[in-house]
């Protein structure tokens, strides 16, 4: 190949990325711009404080978005409780104390678990997960919020242990060998020497986990039971603000008030998911900056 054509092929590529790149940053300004353009526009019809009044989402009678907004929070953090101990937990078993064929077969059964679609892990929630709440709670539905954290922590679990491993084989091998010189045992150096040396990747794995728990839609909208009100025990039915906006934004009349307050619900949505990943993106420079 000629260097005149091997230098066309380069600069080629670059625009082709630079393209590239570029339209993804155009898709993402033109949603904003969706978003604030008709999310702004429902208060052109009631004022802000409206939002976060009442203890349910009604169209007819009450836009409050509370009781959505603490559906999806509750669900997430609970979904977390869950997901972190044994996500780390179990990263930490791969990498230190599992043999070798443990380590082989599992980044293969992770990657099989991260690629199940929602749909299926939802519909174990309501076949498996659902009877049993009620077996154990003696409730009349097993579609609640502690259905939907146990299904969003089984969905997200592939993405912190994923993230938890590669924070955990980046710690320094002479860290954890001078802990053992000065007589810890493979125990103590976990939780005291590696762990901690660990904790900001960690962290970003538990934030990128959150939102991918925030911003999940299918598996809230089948297991949650669908309740727009602020739930009082983890058994209560709920609904989330995703299950929200698939539900009502296919047959909402357009222009309407209650149009503008699904696109204000998902702008909040965004702007909650943008936080999330900005953090990410500073625990990720500041491991960076010191490293």
């Amino acid at each position: 190949m000629s260097i005149s054509k091997r230098h066309f092929l380069d600069k080629f590529s670059e625009t082709l990325i630079k393209l590239a790149g570029l339209l993804s940053v155009m898709i993402l300004v033109g949603i904003l711009f969706l978003l604030l353009t008709n999310g702004l526009s429902f208060f052109k019809f009631y004022q802000i404080k409206i939002f976060f009044k009442g203890n349910f989402w009604n169209p007819l009678e009450s836009f409050s978005i509370l009781p959505l907004l603490l559906g999806t929070v509750y669900t997430s953090l609970f979904a977390m409780v869950i997901a972190i101990p044994v996500s780390i937990l179990s990263a930490a078993y791969i990498i230190e104390f599992a043999p070798k064929w443990i380590k082989t077969v599992s980044q293969p059964v992770i990657e099989l678990l991260a690629s199940v679609p929602s749909v299926i892990i939802g519909f174990w929630g309501i076949t498996v997960v659902g009877p049993f709440i009620c077996k154990i709670f003696k409730t009349h539905s097993g579609l609640n919020l502690l259905n939907g954290s146990i299904l969003l922590a089984s969905m997200i679990l592939p993405t912190i242990i994923s993230i938890s491993q590669d924070a955990i084989y980046a710690v320094p091998q002479k860290l954890k060998e001078a802990s053992y010189a000065l007589g810890a045992n493979k125990f103590q150096t976990l939780f005291f020497v590696t762990i901690p040396t660990a904790s900001p990747g960690l962290i970003a794995a538990c934030l990128l986990g959150f939102g991918r728990a925030i911003g999940e839609t299918m598996i809230v909208l089948m297991v949650t039971g669908n309740v727009p009100m602020i739930p009082s025990r983890i058994t209560d039915s709920i609904r989330t603000i995703t299950s929200t906006i698939a539900i009502e934004l296919g047959e909402v009349p357009y222009n309407t008030s209650h149009y503008f307050a699904l696109f204000s619900i998902a702008l909040f949505l965004f702007a909650i998911s943008l936080s999330i990943n900005m953090m990410v993106e500073y625990i990720v420079y500041q491991i960076r900056k010191y490293q």
